[in-house]
């Protein structure tokens, strides 16, 4: 049987600034494009809330806490703060989740 691999998921909240909604969705889609490349990353995805105008949410999954932290230095997600800083509201909300299954629960 493989090798089991320990996940790890980040999830990062942005509020946009009225004025700056469509330069923040720029951004963001910059950033899943050339982040999903990074080595370790399992898939990131941006969705926009349905509730909350201008709030937008990556989910980002790691093969593990050091592949996600290694990205979390990484140029890309510099320049992805670089380029936040102006179009956000308040700033971002960054959250690490551990993976549970049914099984786990049981």
């Amino acid at each position: 049987m493989g090798e089991e691999v320990e996940l790890t998921v980040v999830t990062l909240t942005f509020d946009a600034r009225d004025e700056s909604l469509e330069r923040l969705l720029a951004a963001l889609a910059k950033y899943v494009v050339l982040a999903r490349g990074h080595e370790g990353c399992r898939n990131i995805d941006l969705v926009a809330s349905v509730t909350q105008r201008g709030r937008l949410l990556l989910v980002e999954k790691w093969d593990s806490p050091a592949a996600q932290r290694a990205h979390f230095d990484s140029p890309d997600m510099v320049e992805l703060a670089q380029a936040c800083a102006e179009l956000l509201s308040a700033p971002p909300v960054v959250d690490l989740w551990e993976g549970l299954s049914a099984h786990d629960l049981a």
